[in-house]
């Protein structure tokens, strides 16, 4: 059981919950999410926007993740993106399902075999099951790990197959922008794994479906979302 404690806050239960998910979902920063509230004539500070975000943004995640109970399927998209973090180099590993739906990521300082054995790792153990097929780029280092650690897996290697998680950087980037650059490594792959959760559940694919099921898909989804904030949450 996860309980969400709001009480030892000035504000309700509902404020803070809608200040998370707008900054966990959308390119938004915490001034602007500020310069909403004011509007609805609400004044919470830059300061009280972050400590919650800090406070809350990985529990919330945790219970949508619990809630949800999403399994992954047999085919997984994996790639590295370039990040730098207080000057230095960093690479964010990243894996989604044939879906679309990230699976998990993971900040190293290492672009090299021992990187995506550790990557693979966390995924299976994320995951609980070993992949069908993964497709990546044509960086070696996925060919070495997963000899060792997927050795029954197909292995697909072409950048025209790998389209789907490249677009799947994108709030990524957009993020980084944001924020002028991630500050701490640690913080960052914290913020940025919670993201995935609340991207998964609320990134419902807008162009697939007609107007009228979309917004049954979205009003299930903000539904589940407040169910995995509610202050009486069992997961």
């Amino acid at each position: 059981m996860c309980f969400l404690m709001y009480k030892m806050h000035k504000y309700p239960s509902e404020i803070i919950r809608y200040v998370v998910i707008l900054y966990h979902r959308y390119c938004l920063s915490l001034r602007d999410i500020s310069e909403i509230l004011l509007y609805r004539n609400i004044e919470v500070s830059y300061e009280s926007n972050r400590k919650w975000n800090k406070k809350f943004g990985r529990i919330i995640a945790n219970n949508i993740r619990s809630k949800r109970q999403y399994a992954p399927q047999d085919k997984w998209h994996l790639d590295e993106m370039r990040v730098v973090i207080g000057g230095e180099v960093f690479w964010l590993y990243w894996a989604i399902d044939s879906n679309g739906e990230e699976l998990d990521i993971f900040l190293q300082n290492r672009r090299n075999t021992k990187a995506v054995k550790r990557f693979f790792k966390k995924l299976l153990k994320r995951c609980g099951f070993v992949p069908k097929t993964i497709a990546t780029d044509k960086l070696k280092s996925y060919v070495s790990a997963k000899r060792h650690i997927l050795k029954s897996t197909e292995h697909r290697k072409h950048k025209r197959l790998n389209n789907l998680i490249e677009n799947s950087h994108q709030p990524t980037r957009q993020k980084e922008r944001l924020m002028r650059k991630f500050k701490d490594p640690g913080a960052t792959q914290l913020f940025l794994s919670s993201c995935d959760q609340y991207l998964n559940l609320l990134k419902v694919g807008r162009y697939k479906f007609r107007a009228e099921n979309y917004r049954q898909k979205m009003k299930a989804a903000f539904a589940l979302y407040n169910e995995a904030t509610s202050v009486h949450y069992n997961a």
